[in-house]
């Protein structure tokens, strides 16, 4: 398959949003929606309802498509294997969803109670270490070893990040090679498997497979900044998610990182102070002074650099229809990245 040249129409334009691009793959999408409300069952009766609500096909399945897109095979053509390797992929995203809401006090997520909120805490813990334990059933059922491995391996990274993160709360010290160390493991991680699984499954060569895996991982890294500058300049409304927790917990992460570095020394200590000591005006300070000290232009270039690096993992195998789809992906996110650029509304906090 590595030599298939189905690429898509070059009629058809660049997809504004994500739903544009997702509708190339509208019948892949439908199958894993299918696949994933089938799994409730392997799920204990006594907490199906639980496993339901957080199997919900109303997220944006980025990681799945990832997968579909990688794996291309043409217009309309469902694998079975991409469907069930999208679905595990989406499983432990998930998994670890339930868990930062319990970590960050995150009241909302798609719009709607997260499973913490919901559940309680205690039982939220378990469900997701459920889906952990659901997925690697999922990927156990493929005739290759390898998928379980990258998944297990990948389930396992992911956590570390997080572990990571969590013992680097509220450490102004922390350098950027351990910041990117942490989101590489953390997000772009579950990014890399996702496009390695979705090409290897589709029986593309190996330098495709590999260059897909590294398009994927330069795409994570640069989405987790996107989404750790979401926390200052997004709107709760829009994202659908509790914003401000990274602030709220003590996460350092880019955005805040390049604000203390432009900070004045005493301006720079208050900031720490009403972080570590959650004060409640620390978020909206934040934001504003990012704002006036050009923080977040700042952030989009790096974030393009990432995106340039996805782009040029690919450019040897342009000929592959995948390329141009996974392409388009990165081209969204740009978009979204350079429409979070809008002024704070409102006077500087005191």
């Amino acid at each position: 398959m590595s030599g298939s040249t189905d690429h898509p129409s070059k009629d058809s334009g660049a997809p504004r949003d994500f739903s544009a691009i997702f509708r190339r793959i509208g019948p892949q999408v439908a199958a894993l929606n299918d696949f994933m409300r089938s799994q409730v069952e392997g799920f204990e009766p006594e907490i199906r309802d639980m496993a339901a609500y957080c199997l919900d096909t109303t997220g944006k399945r980025l990681r799945p498509a990832l997968v579909f897109f990688s794996g291309w095979q043409g217009e309309g053509v469902v694998s079975g294997d991409l469907v069930r390797a999208a679905g595990v992929i989406e499983m432990v995203h998930l998994a670890t969803l339930v868990h930062d809401d319990i970590m960050d006090g995150a009241e909302i997520r798609r719009s709607r109670q997260t499973a913490a909120r919901a559940y309680g805490s205690d039982a939220a813990v378990l469900l997701g270490d459920a889906l952990f334990a659901q997925a690697l059933h999922i990927a156990a059922q493929f005739p290759t070893t390898e998928v379980c491995r990258i998944v297990s391996e990948s389930t396992r990274r992911v956590c570390s990040g997080e572990i990571m993160q969590t013992l680097h709360r509220r450490e102004f010290s922390l350098s950027m090679a351990d910041y990117w160390r942490i989101i590489d493991l953390k997000t772009a991680e579950l990014f890399r498997s996702s496009c390695y699984l979705g090409s290897r499954l589709s029986r593309h060569g190996s330098e495709f497979v590999e260059a897909a895996a590294r398009f994927g991982r330069h795409l994570g890294i640069g989405y987790q900044i996107y989404d750790d500058l979401l926390d200052f300049l997004g709107e709760e409304q829009r994202t659908g998610k509790t914003l401000g927790t990274d602030v709220a917990t003590g996460k350092l992460t880019l955005p805040l990182m390049i604000l203390l570095e432009r900070l004045a020394l005493k301006e720079r200590e208050a900031l720490i102070a009403a972080v570590r000591e959650g004060t409640p005006g620390a978020l909206a300070a934040s934001k504003q002074r990012m704002h006036e000290l050009g923080v977040g232009p700042a952030i989009v270039r790096i974030i393009e650099g990432e995106l340039a690096a996805a782009e040029q993992a690919l450019a040897p195998h342009a000929v592959l229809s995948p390329v141009p789809l996974l392409l388009q992906l990165g081209d969204l996110l740009k978009a979204q990245v350079k429409a979070l650029q809008a002024p704070p509304v409102g006077p500087r906090p005191a």
